[in-house]
């Protein structure tokens, strides 16, 4: 019979990036690599904090939205864009060519049925080249991997006060 522990009996987390640290620098690595290759491909490092801050609220991870709030006002986000971002598409406060990343972010983090996500990937094949369509996908797959790392870990936050 499975008991919940007592309100009193403190949750031990795992740090799962601090328990394989070998593990943890693969992952940097390629997080680091995928920039690269974003900045190759002409992806802002603007539009990049965006995918990832919007990642991050598709998959409730408060401490990557944390930091990647931060790094996107840091690289010239507006706070106007950042709080509309949830509801880019009822805007017009985005660049084509960022509203074709944010989808395909989109569906490459909520993996809609296999028609939505062939819609999806059409649409961005009109404002992103191949190469963009590319790092814009590893982004989302990387961020998605990066997300579950702080959100299984339970990482913490710290308050700014």
């Amino acid at each position: 019979m499975n008991q919940s522990p007592p309100d009193d009996t403190p949750t031990k987390h795992v740090f799962i990036d601090k328990q394989h640290p070998p593990l943890w620098r693969a992952l940097n690595g390629l997080g680091l690599k995928v920039r690269e290759a974003a900045e190759e491909a002409g992806i802002s490092r603007l539009l990049v904090e965006l995918l990832y801050v919007r990642i991050s609220q598709l998959n409730g991870c408060a401490f990557c939205l944390d930091m990647h709030v931060s790094n996107a006002l840091k690289e010239g986000e507006t706070t106007q864009r950042l709080a509309v971002l949830s509801a880019w598409r009822e805007t017009d406060l985005f660049t084509e060519q960022e509203s074709a990343a944010l989808a395909l972010a989109e569906s490459v983090t909520e993996l809609p049925d296999a028609a939505t996500r062939e819609r999806e990937e059409e649409s961005a094949r009109q404002h992103l080249s191949d190469e963009e369509f590319s790092v814009v996908t590893w982004l989302a797959i990387t961020m998605n991997a990066f997300n579950r790392v702080s959100i299984v870990s339970h990482h913490p936050i710290q308050d700014d006060a």
